[in-house]
């Protein structure tokens, strides 16, 4: 996998991570980062989309810009839906303590 291709799956999970304890204490922190995350994995989809498109009308030079979109936008949706997932889990549990 190219340095370019790591480097953005990096800057995707780092999007996800939330930001070191501020003086915030109303989870915008949280809602901020998650929004982000969505806003990264739509712009990588958006340009999974476009190349393959450009791939299959035959106007793409080069079929490996356009797997790379497709494996970032990809390892990004399972980040995130992995994130959302342990969200929910967390919420699911705390509301069992409080029965």
């Amino acid at each position: 996998m190219p340095i370019d291709a790591i480097d953005s799956l990096a800057g995707a999970a780092d999007a996800l991570l939330p930001t070191p304890p501020a003086a915030q204490t109303d989870g915008t922190g949280f809602a901020n980062a998650i929004t982000g995350a969505i806003d990264e994995l739509h712009s990588l989809q958006a340009t999974s989309n476009e190349l393959a498109v450009a791939a299959v009308t035959g106007d793409l030079d080069d079929i490996h810009s356009a797997m790379i979109a497709s494996t970032r936008a990809s390892v990004t949706l399972e980040l995130v839906a992995a994130v959302r997932n342990k969200g929910v889990e967390a919420f699911t549990e705390i509301m069992r303590m409080q029965a």
